[in-house]
């Protein structure tokens, strides 16, 4: 134990501290300033940034034994509060560089460390700053966040008024359309939002601290587990084993199709029988202190019966592979594709051009900066609590209610504030284990995994194994398509069936083919379960159909933009399962990009030398929005005592502005009512207080909730319309809430909305999965170094038709983030090695001069009739193919043609020398 005396945020603090700790620790545990986060732990993202001295410093990785004697720490909370805003972070606010906001505060304290350096920086030595002090943002793409810094440099150089920052409401009162701050970006700038750590600190002091006792094989049967060692430990309360789960002790899948040869109960709660993948959790520590659980944690012994692991889809399809869930074939679904004519004498025919190959997009991480988190407690109510990152509380409720032995009744699950899950936490993580173990200890039981446990333990992009089949005219004309491909979707079935499905439904999505025959399968592995990630499966389809189309443009002596726009969807197209467009943008965004992608390409040719090759690729990404079929979601609008509206509804937030969206869509539906929008409210999703609004997922949310959310809203008008009067009629206006309840009224209004035109694809995958789409067209331009291999992107452009935009700061920053993804699906990012790839350099986590500052977005809004007001949805957009247009633009520069990701700078490198 050591004695320090230091500043921090110009007080004086004295206080003892373990040799080892962590400055960050220190700050957040004993300190309470939980502003400053961590993320990795690793000192690789910058989130728990702070000044010492004047010198930005990375919190996670400096002990307190380094620390000078009277040193002046600044920490976000020194640089402003919620009712005294810096400037800094005013253009946080202003330019939408708060989304997720876990990395926020690190970011900004990077950026006044900078700024009291170099108040007049150039935007690349802004990027040059934030690379060096390894600043990691997974939702922005960097593009906002250089903005804000720009223009608070701006302001602290008297060069413009700090009000000019500030979000000034048009005059007709209106923010759908606008730049509309969201409603929690003053906590997120300030480091006041509380997400599941910080809440974690602030719970009773009886809580429980669990650490997960991990396999560290892939495959095995458990013959034994030993925890007489480790119940020993110091501040060990409890180890909980399957032994202490009261119900089924397993995470239904919710199977839905009936050809899925599975039941869905495959993924254990705490291994039993077996392990089925790297670092399953078979037991729970449970102690006083994180450290003591951890310790004892390490203590417990596995006695292992080591299996033959399959860590690939074709591994474990062999004929000599044995079956990983006993009774359950590993191929376990299987899903057809079936348009127009057979295709087989379409491609025998002698005056068709074909083109065909393999293809293989990998097991990307989603590495949210912030990894999962969550707490469960037994409730005044005798219910069983779960906190946690959920995106989907109402379906994970039934998710794990029988597996935990739990009436559903008696469980509530909430969503935090989150840090991006980028769609991991479609499915549930850690919610069943602090669940089982409140339930086995009786106590309040935390669980925060480390970054490491985040990459090892959570679900990631699963592979596609795809050959694909072109054939077309003479002159251009699709004619056909043949499909074959594998789903490697790891050990657990959950949404297996559906991602194949996926499949058959986007590839070679954006084109009329007339003809299709396809096949997919689910195949169960021994590498990562595959989880959601955003735009699910539309990465591995577009990849395969957008790649093939610039071949069969070669074969054909077309250029890549013609080829495109001769097959694009048309009035009289239909998409790959049978369905007629609700929008034909995509011919008028080809036309519209057509002169940036010639200058793009003259830019190209002059740019090149012998060493540096420019190039330029095109793709084009489509995706729908909404689950399969009847979707649907449910939303209430209560009235308050105050004059306040709250916009009630389980909408769940990970970074992409659920606040915002709920209340912009309100705004507009209630604009009769003349309500200035920061009288309108929004709500954490909670089971017992919210109605289901489903999970927010698939790009879903606007449509589904926001279409909830505008009938409830006109609910209330109607019911609150007051009678018109006078010898004209004039409107009446509406009823206050204390005129409603004098009358007796209900101050409450509920609103559902379903897609009832849609319908589930049939067994040959054809129908009408969903009732409005996205629309996308992405340009790449490109530079190859050819005596490295090294690949980097210049400029994107992306030519984009998400319907009528609700918030323009959420849609601006859903499409430079969901670049970002696919510049490093394209290049870096993958999780193969289940140890090289645990940390974020490892994993090819893209940093900011890994990621053009020029990114362009023109939108295109066509109006959605089924929409909310007209939109669309955004999420998934900007991440269906822009990688396909990076791996275009290789070939164009030089020559190589990458089908199987990320394209390594090795990997370019040898394709260079053959």
């Amino acid at each position: 134990m050591i004695q320090k005396v230091f500043f921090v945020n110009g007080v004086e603090r004295n206080i003892i501290v373990e040799d080892d700790s962590t400055l960050a620790s220190v700050l957040r545990e004993q300190l309470g300033l939980t502003g400053t986060k961590i993320g990795c732990g690793q000192g690789h993202c910058g989130s728990c940034g702070v000044i010492i001295d004047g010198t930005y410093t990375r919190s996670c990785v400096y002990k307190m034994s380094r620390l000078p004697e009277g040193a002046c720490i600044t920490t976000i909370e020194g640089i402003g509060t919620p009712g005294n805003l810096h400037p800094i972070q005013k253009a946080w606010i202003r330019h939408g560089a708060a989304q997720c906001g876990f990395c926020t505060p690190g970011f900004i304290v990077s950026a006044k460390a900078l700024l009291d350096t170099n108040p007049n920086p150039t935007r690349e030595e802004v990027r040059d700053w934030f690379q060096a002090n390894r600043n990691a943002c997974r939702c922005t793409g960097y593009k906002p966040i250089v903005d804000a810094v720009m223009d608070a440099a701006k302001v602290l150089r008297g060069e413009m008024d700090v009000k000019d920052l500030d979000f000034v409401l048009p005059g007709d009162g209106r923010i759908w359309g606008s730049r509309y701050p969201r409603p929690t970006a003053v906590g997120k700038v300030t480091g006041t939002l509380d997400y599941g750590a910080d809440l974690i600190l602030k719970m009773p002091k009886k809580t429980l601290h669990a650490a997960l006792v991990q396999a560290k094989v892939s495959h095995a049967n458990i013959k034994g587990i030993d925890t007489s060692e480790a119940e020993k430990m110091p501040g060990v309360y409890k180890i909980v084993t399957h032994k202490d789960i009261r119900g089924k002790n397993r995470i239904t899948g919710l199977i839905t199709f009936p050809t899925n040869k599975g039941d869905g109960w495959d993924r254990p709660i705490l291994c039993d029988e077996k392990i089925f993948q790297y670092g399953d959790a078979v037991a729970i520590v449970c102690a006083d202190s994180y450290r003591n659980a951890a310790a004892a944690a390490e203590k417990v012994k596995l006695d292992l019966e080591v299996l033959p692991a399959y860590m690939s889809a074709p591994a474990a399809m062999a004929e000599d592979a044995i079956e990983i869930h006993p009774g359950t074939p590993n191929v376990y679904f299987t899903q057809k594709i079936k348009k127009g004519e057979d295709t087989a004498p379409i491609f025998a025919r002698s005056d068709v051009v074909t083109a065909e190959d393999d293809f293989y997009v990998g097991r990307q991480p989603h590495m949210p900066i912030e990894p999962d988190v969550g707490f469960a407690y037994l409730d005044h109510e005798g219910r069983l609590v779960i906190h946690s990152k959920s995106i989907g509380v109402h379906l994970h409720l039934a998710m794990i209610a029988p597996g935990l032995g739990v009436e559903p009744e008696k469980l509530v699950l909430v969503t935090n504030p989150s840090g991006g899950t980028f769609g991991y936490k479609f499915s549930p993580t850690m919610e069943a284990l602090v669940g089982a173990a409140a339930l086995a200890t009786g106590h309040p039981v935390a669980l925060n995994y480390t970054w490491k446990q985040q990459q090892q333990y959570t679900g990631k992009r699963s592979p596609f194994f795809v050959n694909m089949k072109f054939a077309a005219d003479r002159e251009g004309k699709l004619l056909a398509m043949e499909t074959d491909y594998s789903v490697d979707h790891g050990p657990y079935s959950e949404f297996g069936d559906l991602l194949t499905l996926r499949g058959t439904q986007f590839m070679g999505a954006g084109y009329d083919i007339p003809n299709i025959r396809g096949e997919g399968r689910t195949v169960c592995t021994n590498h990562a379960w595959g989880s959601a990630f955003r735009a699910y499966g539309s990465p591995q389809s577009l990849f395969s159909s957008e790649v093939l189309m610039d071949e069969l443009a070669e074969k054909l002596g077309m250029d890549p933009l013609e080829i495109r726009l001769k097959n694009a969807y048309r009035p009289g197209s239909t998409s790959p399962t049978g369905q007629a467009p609700e929008s034909y943008s995509l011919p008028k965004m080809l036309e519209a990009l057509r002169p940036k992608y010639e200058l793009a390409k003259k830019r190209a040719a002059e740019g090149s030398t012998a060493r540096y090759k420019k190039g330029v690729g095109l793709s084009v990404g489509v995706y729908g929005c909404g689950l399969d079929g009847p979707d649907g979601s449910e939303a209430r609008v209560d009235m308050n005592p105050d004059g306040t509206i709250t916009i009630c509804t389980a909408w769940e937030d990970h970074g992409q502005g659920a606040d915002i969206g709920a209340i912009g869509t309100a705004h507009e539906a209630l604009r009769p009512l003349g309500i200035s929008p920061d009288k309108l409210r929004f709500t954490w999703p909670n089971t017992a207080k919210c109605p289901n609004s489903g999970p927010a997922g698939g790009s879903r949310s606007q449509v589904m909730t926001g279409n909830a959310i505008r009938v409830a809203c006109e609910t209330l008008l109607k019911e609150t319309a007051k009678p018109k009067s006078g010898f004209f009629k004039k409107d009446g206006g509406y009823m206050t809430y204390d005129e409603l309840v004098a009358a007796g009224k209900p101050t409450s209004f509920a609103g559902k909305w379903s897609a009832v035109e849609g319908a589930a694809c049939d067994e040959n995958s054809q129908g009408k999965p969903f009732v409005i789409y996205m629309y996308g067209v992405f340009m790449a331009e490109v530079t190859v170094d050819t005596e490295t291999g090294k690949t980097a992107v210049d400029r994107m452009t992306l030519m984009c038709d998400c319907g009528k935009i609700n918030n323009r700061l959420v849609v601006d920053g859903q499409n430079y983030g969901g670049i970002a993804q696919g510049i490093g699906l394209a290049l870096s990012e993958d999780f193969e090695d289940i140890e090289k790839h645990s940390t974020m350099p490892g994993a090819g986590f893209p940093y900011i001069k890994d990621i053009p500052d020029d990114i362009e977005v023109i939108y295109f809004e066509e109006h959605r009739a089924d929409g909310p007001h007209g939109a669309a949805g955004i999420g998934e957009l900007p991440l269906t193919s822009p990688h396909a247009s990076v791996i275009n633009g290789i070939y164009n520069a030089c020559g190589v043609r990458i089908t199987k990701l990320p394209a390594y700078p090795e990997k370019v490198l040898a394709a260079l020398k053959k």
